[in-house]
Parts: structure tokens; sequence; C-alpha cells
């Protein structure tokens, strides 16, 4: 992750499915985290939070809403930058609308950082990294 923040291109990463582990850490490094609407994201499984938790992994659900590990969630707490719409379906037809709406966003972001330095690059994805999990002490 440390190498990775300092590429001097930007950094487009796409949750399509279930991030989860290291991989999702490295996925926050990214200029743009962008998640289809229904991929989870998240450090850890709601299995094994409930098993560290609880001591329960038949807790699942329970601790997949205390993770807030949706789109809508991880959006919200500004983790991610963007939520693709997924039609519904599983026809070839609908993943060629995901596919074509993953592709207007990635070309949509990558015309807006064309006019960028590589270093406001670089520190703008360390600002980014730096400002997740913001937080409000209440009095």
């Amino acid at each position: 992750m440390f190498e990775m923040a300092k590429l001097e291109v930007p950094i487009i990463a796409i949750v399509i499915g279930e991030g989860s582990s290291g991989g999702a850490l490295a996925i926050g490094v990214g200029n743009q985290v962008l998640m289809l609407e229904n991929a989870i994201y998240s450090i850890l499984s709601p299995e094994g939070y409930s098993s560290i938790l609880w001591k329960d992994s038949s807790r699942y659900q329970e601790a997949a809403e205390k993770m807030k590990l949706t789109a809508k969630d991880l959006y919200d707490l500004k983790i991610i930058d963007k939520i693709i719409p997924e039609p519904r379906g599983e026809e070839e037809e609908t993943f060629k609308k995901i596919a074509a709406n993953l592709k207007k966003e990635m070309k949509s972001i990558l015309k807006e950082m064309k006019g960028k330095t590589t270093q406001q690059i670089v520190e703008e994805r360390y600002q980014k990294f730096r400002n997740m999990g913001e937080y409000e002490i209440m009095s």
C-alpha cells in the first residue's frame, strides 16, 4: 500500500463483488473508489466479525449491519466516491449495461485527472486516504 500510494498515475479502484481482507485496504488507496450498488466492501467478513465480537459466527447478519459494508453505507461514510447502478437480471444484456456504466465512469475520471500534475494526483490520493474515518466528538 505504501508503494501504491506513491504511484504517479491515477488509481481507479472498483469493487464489483466482495472486496475484503487486505485487498480491501489496498482498494482504499485509489484516487477514486467506485462500487457496484450490490457489492460489499470490508476488511473482514461478517462471519469473521461475529466470530471475533460474539464468539458466534451465526450472528453474521447482525454483524453485517453493524459493519456498514454496503455501497450506500460506504458512500455516506465517504469511503467510496461513487455507486454504480446495477440493472436487475442475469442475462448478458445486463452485464453489458454494467460494463458500459463502468466504462463511462472510468473515462470521466481519467478525463478529469488528465489535467492534473503527478504531484497533484499523489497529494489528492494521500489526503483522501488520510481523511477516511473522520469522526465527530459529541459532548
